[in-house]
């Protein structure tokens, strides 16, 4: 009998034992709630005993929470309407305040993410939205960690991902982007043709003084062109080359001209009768006298 009394009790204070164990993991912290009122200790990870049926624990996870905050559609300053979504990392800073002062932190935290999305998203440009986002991030989570502390939340950082814009509005920069491209393309081509014309400037002012030096550099051009089989070329044939040659060619003597015949003396031609009475020339010496004829 008495070993049955205590087999019993051991077996009641093993269970009530079991009953007021409890596990607090390394990324979490306990809360003890004792008849409805919470302890001002926090439980330190580790096996941790409570009293049955009189201690209750919560545990708050302290790990940094990542949430991404739902795409919000906004209107920007200069009237451009943007879907715009982020991202929120946040953690506990004191799980006492955590669990006692909001119901669900998670839930406050988002909300107040969404919220704040959308006035910053009211409060800018699209370029600013565009180039400018680590300027919006920095605001963004000013404004979301000034009611998270009351909450025992600290805001770690908060990054919007994208930004979402019409379709419309894509084109129209693409088209921005390409005419600035081109602007770009033609200063810089106005600036290479500015240095060249310096340039070939000094090159002839510097040729001017030996025109051999302008003959040579006609006929390197004319090399490089000729190389490429592809092309026909005319090429004026200035008469300052045709001096350069002149100067430089040796005279040679004249050969003697050879004697001119006299042109041959042209014959008297003699008319002859013919049948129908009209007379025909007909060939005659030079001494010859013409004879007048009778009717």
């Amino acid at each position: 009998m008495v070993v049955e009394i205590v087999s019993a009790v051991v077996v009641v204070g093993g269970a009530w034992l079991a009953a007021g164990v409890r596990v607090v993991k390394q990324y979490e912290r306990g809360l003890i709630f004792r008849f409805g009122r919470v302890r001002s200790r926090v439980q330190e990870p580790g096996l941790k005993l409570l009293v049955p049926f009189v201690d209750r624990m919560q545990k708050v996870n302290m790990q940094i929470v990542t949430m991404p905050v739902p795409a919000q559609d906004g209107i920007t300053r200069d009237n451009v309407t943007v879907r715009v979504d982020a991202v929120v990392y946040f953690k506990v800073i004191d799980p006492v305040v955590a669990a006692v002062n909001v119901q669900d932190y998670r839930a406050a935290v988002g909300q107040v993410a969404q919220t704040s999305l959308r006035s910053i998203i009211g409060k800018s440009e699209l370029d600013d939205l565009l180039s400018n986002r680590e300027h919006l991030n920095e605001g963004l989570e000013l404004m979301i960690d000034s009611p998270a502390l009351d909450w025992g939340i600290h805001i770690d950082k908060v990054e919007i991902k994208d930004v979402a814009l019409p379709e419309a509005m894509k084109r129209s920069m693409s088209r921005q982007a390409e005419a600035e491209r081109e602007r770009r393309a033609r200063v810089i081509s106005a600036d290479g043709e500015l240095q060249a014309s310096h340039k070939l400037a000094q090159a002839a002012a510097t040729m001017a003084d030996t025109p051999s030096a302008m003959q040579l550099r006609l006929l390197e051009t004319v090399v490089q062109v000729s190389s490429e089989k592809n092309s026909t070329l005319i090429l004026p044939f200035p008469v300052e080359l045709l001096r350069f040659l002149d100067a430089h060619t040796p005279k040679q003597a004249a050969a003697p001209a050879a004697p001119v015949a006299p042109a041959p003396e042209p014959e008297a031609v003699e008319a002859k009768p013919e049948a129908n009475g009209h007379g025909t020339p007909s060939p005659r010496t030079p001494g010859d006298a013409a004879l007048p004829t009778a009717d």
